[in-house]
């Protein structure tokens, strides 16, 4: 079995990654926001022009599976990296979405109106 790598520890790898460039004054919530959303876009740009079916088998390509986990790893990097710098506990801040959601959209028939579609 894979066992993957600590939260707290990836992050730490990031901060001295950055640090040992001396990258730390470019990294403001502003430049990793905007930089996290670059990332995003190139995910995105992945699938801009396939159909369900093909977005679907995207990972039975070799070269479009590099390509997409590599871009997964960046996305996830700058968020990270944005978390530390405002102070963002990631997991914390997912499992109080996570609640919040749960409390917003109860499961059909539990007596609470559901969102338009």
């Amino acid at each position: 079995m894979t066992e993957h790598p600590d939260l707290a520890r990836l992050q730490h790898r990031l901060a001295a990654f950055a640090a040992a460039r001396n990258w730390q004054p470019y990294h403001t919530p502003k430049n990793l926001a905007s930089a996290l959303s670059v990332e995003a876009s190139e995910l995105v740009e992945i699938f801009q022009w396939l159909t369900p079916e093909e977005s679907a088998r995207v990972m039975d390509d070799p070269g479009t599976a590099h390509r997409v986990t590599d871009e997964v790893a960046d996305v996830l990097a700058y968020l990270l990296q944005f978390c530390e710098a405002l102070g963002i506990d990631p997991l914390t801040a997912l499992a109080a979405k996570i609640d919040r959601n749960e409390h917003r959209f109860p499961l059909p028939g539990a007596g609470q109106e559901q969102p338009d579609a």
